[in-house]
């Protein structure tokens, strides 16, 4: 059976619903460790200097918080290597970011990236059902029938 997969990302988590065969469902809920503050209470605000070199905390964050989506993008990835089909949505620019890697590591061949779109906060039910219906196009088609 084909394995098809859908991520709701962001920088906070990431929801990875995995379908097989369009009636079993798995859904994985990773969290984010990301940091999204500049100020920390251990940095000062005016930097350090070694030297003639001067080092802000703000670089520090920057670099901190890049480890950080590494990290993350890369326990994303470990769910996803068995997948045959891929959707990422989400809001902001963190799916773009996994996007890029996916297209970057040549272990995920044969991972078929379907689609990447911008969708806002959602529900658990609500990314359970995105899924469903970006993989079965046929049943959006009777669901939004049945709403009108």
């Amino acid at each position: 059976m084909e394995k098809q997969v859908g991520i709701w990302i962001d920088t906070k988590k990431a929801i990875i619903v995995t379908l097989d065969g369009h009636k079993e469902e798995k859904i994985t809920e990773i969290d984010s460790e990301v940091e999204n503050r500049v100020y920390h209470d251990k940095e000062g605000d005016k930097g350090t200097f070694s030297g003639s070199h001067h080092s802000d905390s703000e670089t520090k964050f920057d670099n901190r918080k890049k480890e950080q989506m590494d990290y993350y993008l890369d326990a994303v990835m470990d769910y996803i290597k068995k997948s045959d089909y891929l959707y990422v949505f989400g809001p902001g620019e963190t799916k773009t970011k996994l996007e890029q890697r996916i297209r970057d590591k040549k272990s995920l061949g044969k991972i078929n990236l379907k689609a990447v779109e911008t969708a806002g906060n959602m529900t658990l039910n609500e990314i359970v059902a995105q899924v469903k219906d970006f993989y079965n196009p046929l049943q959006r088609k009777v669901n939004l029938a049945k709403q009108r």
